[in-house]
Order: structure tokens, then C-alpha cells, then sequence
């Protein structure tokens, strides 16, 4: 049974705080001080002048906080619109000039000079309040007696009564006195609509608003509208962004009644509603139901994107604002995870949709961004893959700068940043005057730099020739060895040059090529079966890399790093990633397309690569980067093919084996591969005899299975 759950209420659904307004009955502004004060509102509105700010010539009267309250100002019970009732805190500034000469005791020589202590202290405060498209000033006259006059304190509040705005409106309050003494007071709003209120049915402007209800099943989302059959209304969906405008997603004038069908993948965090009736001035209702949606927010991630800005700029491209930290770091080829550098970026919010630059002098195929959220990685990408090329194998050099110009020099390695003249046993160590010298010529390539240190890029190409050279040599002289052997023996010669040809004819496109296998570990029959097919590949000739032979690997390094380095070695040198489709392996894909969250059986198999491979691989069949790197396949005797999921099979081919086994060994071979006639056939058959057993046994009762116990178990040296 789909769970069927409710998230709106009343007009759009019940709001955080729901008000209960007091009632003016009186129809005119007023104002009115607190004890001690008085003051006088002036009749009409006034223009909106702020002026100069002038220095004050003593003690003045300034407003320091403004202060305001939602009432109703109602002409019959049920006729009311809602007003914003303002208090002005207000405070002396400056002071009183003392007399050049005085007589003892503090008394003034002169006695005019104490008339103006005795006198009260006046002011004249201007209130503009704006609020589209109302814009309205009123100026208060307010006086403070001597006795309450102590700089710097306050003396007292005016409350205005009071300011009128339309529901859900934005509005915007200024305060400053004439003549003006101090930058003015400001202060924005939200105002609540109808549900937010208490007394809907004292404005009658909310009787007219369509009333909905958001409900789900399955995976569908419904939104129905109870409105009146032939009453016209609006709706909007849109995504309500922090930064920046709001982006209209969906709109629609409709007749009621209606219901609007989404699919749960367009959820995400910030979609908003927007619903009102199809009338002049009426009120708009909005509201945010999928906020705290945990659906919305994976499908959020899934549509997140790094995008590239030549030469050196960056954008996060998102349709909500995402509470993220964004990290520079350091992919060295083929040697482990990505490697923080800090600096150059600092680890704070990155805004969504905004072009950023990095601080660096040059770009390099080996810097890539990490996007995290509550310390989980969300996103990687090398941003200059497209334009630079591949990473390349060069040395990163991190230099500090401490006090009195004291200069360090390290190279980050995974282990960590090791010191050049160090007696460590790293590749580093052993070349650091080298690279010192290097670094002191100008071969290495500067990235960053700043007071507090600087980033170098060695290249490390003419190190790797020189410890290969002696090898070549070895080389040659093997093979100047072999030939004289090959000469010795001509006939031996001529039937391998037979079996060299049917080679080239049969396998030569695949020679060489490599596959990650990636499958979940079901059982221990299924694993048996796995290994089976590694194995059998392996003679076509194939590289394949499947977790079950790395076990070493997958626990130094865990399994998410582990895939992601062979992941991107294997798509680097032009092969396949395999995706081994069984009943486990379909109940993880399922469970991250629908819930998003990892099995929790991944959790208690350390070992298990395919339910940690998720987060990368899904986001390439979401994206379109699937076709021609990934293939799928199942056994057609343990999996009905509909049971694979539907984004698979859109995306890339899907083969049953071994039914389909010369369709799915040509598309390993890949595209443009010479084979001889019948060549593709017998591998297709070598590969499905050595299966045979294997899947029989799979497919017996666990109990008449445990005689093949010791199975498959010979490949798991092939590391």
C-alpha cells in the first residue's frame, strides 16, 4: 500500500506562526509617547526629504530602534485590512556647552545661560514606510522635558498608529529626524498572507483564495485545488532562491476544480507554490512545503553541477542555495584520493550560481574542487580536464613562510607533505635536490602565491626517462636474444607466427583493453559466479579490475576511494565500466533512485564496492555521461531483464549472459575492432563453458551448494 501523507492545511498549508491581531476601530492616524513625552502628529503626509546629515549644535533627540506590531484596522467587523503599527525608540546625542566662566560651585555667571537647560528638548520625526505600490512620510513633533535629557540614554518611544499593506506584502520603514543629525533607521518586513492569519474572515480579500491540499503517492506528488467549478485562478511553481530573483519553474491560469500531478524527481528543497485568484489586486499566497523534504534534497544533489569559466573561474550551478563548502585540491594520477589543499581556498559557503574565481596565478590538469555538505563529499571535478588534458604525473611543492622570512619547502605525497632534504624513503626524498634545483632554475610552474607561502607544479617526465632508460636497454638486449633463438627455430616460429595471426583477428582490438567489473556481492554462490566470468575474461585476453581480487586494496583505502581511482584510471586509458546486474545489485540501484540512502547492508560488507560506487556512477546515467563507457549485464537465468531499471537500460546496453555473450564481448571489444569470421563465436562459447558450472551451481539449493565451496577461489591472487 503507497503511503499517503498530508502537508497542507487550510489555505496553503498551516504557516510557522499563526497570528492573532488586535482591532482599531478608529479610522484616522494617531500617535501617542510613552510617559514623560509628548508629542503631535502632523495632519496629511509630507514629502520623503532626508537631507544631509548636519552636525548637531547640543543635545538632540535621535531615533535608535524601530519597532513594529501587525493590528487590523477594521471599518465594520468584517471589513478590515491589515496595518503596521511603528514605535520609534528615541535617546539623546551631544551635549550641553559649558559656560568659559563659571563661579564656584558650578554656578553660572550669567543666568540667561541656564535658560536653555530649562527648556524641553524638541524633535521632529519623519517615518516613510514603502511597500509596493503604497509610499508613504508622516512626521511626528515630539518633546522631552530637561529633567529627562542624559546623553547617551534613552528617554522614550512614539508609536505611530499606523501604516496600511496588502497581505504577503514586502515592506520597507525609514526613520530620520528634519534636520537630519544621524544616518536614518531602516527596517524590512515580510507581512503574512492569509494563512498566516488568525482572522481570515475579517479581511475579505482572503475569501476569494483557492484552498489547497499537497499530498503523495507512490511517487507521484498531487497538488488539488479545492476551488469552486468555473472560478479562474493562478498557480506558479517556482524555486525560491536566497541570491537573487526567484526563477518561475511552472505557470498556469486554470479552472477550478483541478489537481496537478508531479513526479518526485522535479522536488527539490526551494520549489515553491504560488496560488490566487484572477482578479484585479488580488492576493498572492505562497508557500514552500518540500523544504524539509529528505527527497527534495537528494534530487537537489543530482541536478547540482561544477561548471568551468575560462580561464580560472568556477560556478556551482544549483536551482536552490546549498549549504556547502567548497575545497581546492590535488589529484595526483593514479595514486589515491584527491588531496585538500589548504590554502588557497578557505572552507566557507559557496553561493549557488555565482561566477568565482580561484586565487591562482596558473590553471593545472591535476587541481580539481571538492564540494562538501555536513562534511560528506557531494561533488569532485578536475575543471580543467577538458581544456588541459589528463593529469599529469608532476610534483606538487607546498612552500611556507614563518617569521623573520624563514622559507620551508615540502612535497605533497599521499602520505602527507614530505621535506625534500629528508631521509625518508619517498619518491620526494630521493629526488629533493633535484627538485630543488629545479624549483631554484625556473622549471616548475607556480600556481599560488601569498605573505604565507606559494604552490609549484615539477614536472617529473625527465626522472621517469632516466629510470626507464636503463631498462630499454635491458630490453634490447633481450630482445636482440630472442631473435637469435627465433632464427635457431624456424618451424617452432612459423606455427606461433599461425597463432600470433589468429590472435590479431580474434582479439587484437581487446588486447590490452580494461574493464572494472562492478557487481553486488549477493551471496557467496554469486561471488563464485563473478569470479568465473573475471576469470574467463581475463583469457579473451581482457584487464579486468573487480573487487573481489582487491581485497588488500579495498581495505587500505576504503571502498569509495578505491572505485574512484579505478573509475577514472580505466575511463583515462579508453575501457568500460561492466555493471553486473542481480536481484541485491537492483535493490541498491532501486533504493537510491527512490529513498537516496546507501543500504544499510553496504554497511556490514567492508568489501562491497558496487553500493559505494553508487554516488558516481549515477550521477553519469543522470547526466548523459553513460553511453559508450558503461555496459550492463545479468544472467538471464537468476534476473528478468525488466527487473533492471529503466535508466539503465535507456541509457546503455544491458545483456544477458550468456545468451548474449559475442554481443556483449563485442562491445568490450569496442567500436571499429577487426575480428576474423567465427573468431567472436568460439570466445562467446570458451567464456559460456567455463560459466557452465558455475551458474549451476548458483542456481542450486543453498544446501547441495556448499560442495563447490572452494570454487573460484584461485582467482583471488590476480591483485
Amino acid at each position: 500500500m503507497p503511503v499517503r501523507w498530508f502537508l497542507l492545511s487550510l489555505a496553503l498549508g498551516p504557516s510557522p506562526v499563526v497570528l492573532s491581531l488586535e482591532r482599531l476601530m478608529e479610522p484616522r492616524d494617531a500617535a501617542r509617547c510613552s510617559p514623560g513625552l509628548s508629542c503631535h502628529l502632523w495632519d496629511g503626509d509630507v514629502l520623503c526629504l532626508p537631507g544631509a546629515v548636519e552636525p548637531a549644535p547640543g543635545p538632540v533627540l535621535v531615533p535608535t530602534r524601530l519597532q513594529t506590531e501587525l493590528v487590523l484596522r477594521c471599518h465594520e467587523e468584517t471589513d478590515c485590512n491589515l496595518c503596521v503599527r511603528v514605535s520609534v525608540h528615541l535617546a539623546v546625542r551631544g551635549h550641553w556647552e559649558e559656560p568659559d566662566n563659571e563661579e564656584p560651585f558650578g554656578r553660572a555667571a550669567d543666568p540667561e545661560l541656564e535658560e536653555p537647560r530649562n527648556a524641553s528638548l524638541q524633535a521632529q520625526v519623519v517615518l516613510s514606510f514603502q511597500a509596493y505600490p503604497t509610499a508613504r512620510c508622516v512626521l511626528l513633533e515630539v518633546q522631552v522635558p530637561t529633567a529627562l535629557v542624559q546623553p547617551g540614554q534613552s528617554v522614550g518611544s512614539v508609536t505611530f498608529d499606523c501604516f496600511e499593506a496588502a497581505l504577503g506584502a514586502e515592506v520597507r520603514i525609514w526613520s530620520y529626524t528634519q534636520p537630519r543629525y544621524q544616518a536614518e533607521l531602516n527596517f524590512i518586513q515580510r507581512l503574512p498572507d492569509c494563512r498566516g492569519l488568525e482572522v481570515q474572515d475579517s479581511i475579505q480579500s482572503c475569501w476569494a483564495l483557492p484552498w489547497l491540499n499537497v499530498s503523495a503517492d507512490g511517487e507521484d506528488v498531487h497538488l488539488v485545488l479545492d476551488v469552486p467549478e468555473e472560478q479562474h485562478f493562478g498557480l506558479s511553481l517556482y524555486w525560491n532562491q536566497a541570491q537573487g530573483p526567484t526563477k518561475p519553474w511552472w505557470h498556469r491560469n486554470l479552472t477550478g476544480p483541478q489537481t496537478i500531478t508531479l513526479n518526485h524527481t522535479d522536488l527539490v528543497p526551494c520549489l515553491c507554490i504560488q496560488v490566487w485568484p484572477l482578479e484585479p489586486d488580488s492576493v498572492r499566497t505562497s508557500i514552500c512545503p518540500f523544504t524539509n523534504d529528505t527527497r527534495a534534497h537528494r534530487n537537489l544533489w543530482r541536478r547540482a553541477r561544477l561548471q568551468l569559466l575560462p580561464p580560472r573561474g568556477w560556478r556551482l550551478v544549483s536551482p536552490c542555495s546549498l549549504p556547502t563548502e567548497a575545497t581546492l585540491c590535488w589529484q595526483a594520477p593514479g595514486r589515491g584520493s584527491c588531496q585538500p589543499l589548504v590554502p588557497p581556498l578557505t572552507r566557507e559557503n559557496v553561493t549557488v550560481n555565482e561566477a568565482l574565481e580561484f586565487p591562482l596565478l596558473n590553471g593545472h590538469p591535476n587541481l580539481c574542487v571538492q564540494v562538501s555538505s555536513w562534511e560528506k563529499l557531494q561533488l569532485q571535478e578536475c575543471l580543467w580536464s577538458e581544456s588541459l588534458g589528463p593529469p599529469k604525473d608532476d610534483m606538487l611543492l607546498v612552500e611556507t613562510r614563518g617569521p623573520q622570512d624563514n622559507r620551508s619547502i615540502c612535497a605533497l605525497e599521499p602520505s602527507g607533505c614530505t621535506p625534500l632534504l629528508s631521509g625518508a624513503s619517498t619518491r620526494a626524498a630521493r629526488l629533493g635536490e633535484q627538485l630543488l634545483q629545479d624549483l631554484q632554475s625556473g622549471q616548475c610552474l607556480q600556481l599560488w602565491k601569498n605573505d604565507l607561502g606559494a604552490l609549484w607544479a615539477c614536472p617529473m617526465d625527465k626522472y621517469t626517462h632516466q629510470r626507464w632508460a636503463l631498462v630499454w636497454l635491458a630490453c634490447l638486449l633481450f630482445a636482440a636474444v630472442l631473435f637469435l633463438l627465433l632464427l635457431l627455430k624456424k618451424n617452432h616460429v612459423k606455427g606461433w607466427l599461425r597463432l600470433l595471426k589468429e590472435d590479431v583477428y580474434s582479439g587484437a582490438a581487446a588486447r590490452g583493453r580494461a574493464a572494472l567489473l562492478l557487481y553486488s556481492a549477493d551471496d557467496a554462490g554469486f561471488e563464485r559466479l563473478v569470479g568465473t566470468l573475471a576469470s574467463a575474461l581475463c583469457q579473451l585476453p581482457l584487464r579486468v579490475v573487480v573487487d573481489l581480487w582487491s581485497r588488500r586494496e579495498l581495505s587500505a583505502q576504503g571502498s569509495l576511494a578505491w572505485f574512484h581511482a579505478q573509475r577514472l584510471q580505466i575511463l583515462q586509458e579508453g575501457g568500460m565500466v561492466i555493471l553486473l546486474f542481480s536481484p541485491g545489485a537492483v535493490a541498491l540501484c532501486q533504493e537510491w533512485l527512490q529513498d537516496g540512502t546507501s543500504a544499510s547492508g553496504a554497511q556490514h560488507r567492508p568489501h562491497d564496492a558496487f553500493a559505494a560506487s553508487l554516488s558516481c556512477v549515477l550521477p553519469d546515467f543522470l547526466q548523459g555521461r553513460a553511453p559508450g563507457r558503461y555496459v550492463g549485464a545479468y544472467f538471464d537465468s537468476l534476473l528478468h531483464p525488466d527487473a533492471v531499471p529503466a535508466l539503465f537500460r535507456a541509457a546503455v546496453p544491458v545483456l544477458a549472459l550468456p545468451s548474449q555473450l559475442p554481443d556483449f564481448l563485442r562491445t568490450l571489444r569496442g567500436p571499429g575492432a577487426a575480428a576474423r569470421p567465427g573468431g567472436l563465436r568460439n570466445r562467446a562459447q570458451q567464456v559460456s563453458r567455463a560459466l557452465q558450472p558455475a551458474l549451476d551451481s548458483c542456481l542450486q539449493p543453498p544446501g547441495a551448494r556448499e560442495t563447490g565451496l572452494e570454487m573460484g577461489l584461485e582467482a583471488g591472487d590476480r591483485t
